[in-house]
């Protein structure tokens, strides 16, 4: 479930970017804000529910993973340049969240 609630904040932030980006064309900007604020309000619900029956040190931790899905969507529908010293920052929030969710 904390996968599904960190897949969706990343998602909800590509899309809270795009209709940022748009701002000039109002009901352009709404079709990506909407869709954005669901996401992140699902994720946040998502969140709560785990929060209830886990560890908040585990749970907290986990949601790195949001960070990492961001990245490489802004990579992917962006076409972000990410530097290489990003690129390690990235991979040791990974593998502290692989640490945590093995833990």
């Amino acid at each position: 479930m904390l996968v599904v609630s960190a897949l969706l904040a990343a998602t909800g932030q590509l899309l809270f970017k795009l209709g940022v980006s748009n701002l000039a064309s109002i009901p352009t900007a709404l079709l990506y804000l909407i869709p954005g604020l669901i996401a992140y309000g699902v994720s946040i619900s998502i969140y709560f529910v785990v929060l209830s029956r886990s560890h908040l040190s585990w749970a907290y931790g986990l949601n790195g993973i949001s960070y990492v899905v961001a990245v490489f969507l802004a990579l992917s529908v962006l076409h972000e340049n990410i530097p290489a010293l990003r690129w390690v920052g990235v991979a040791v929030i990974a593998i502290g969240a692989a640490l945590i969710g093995f833990s």
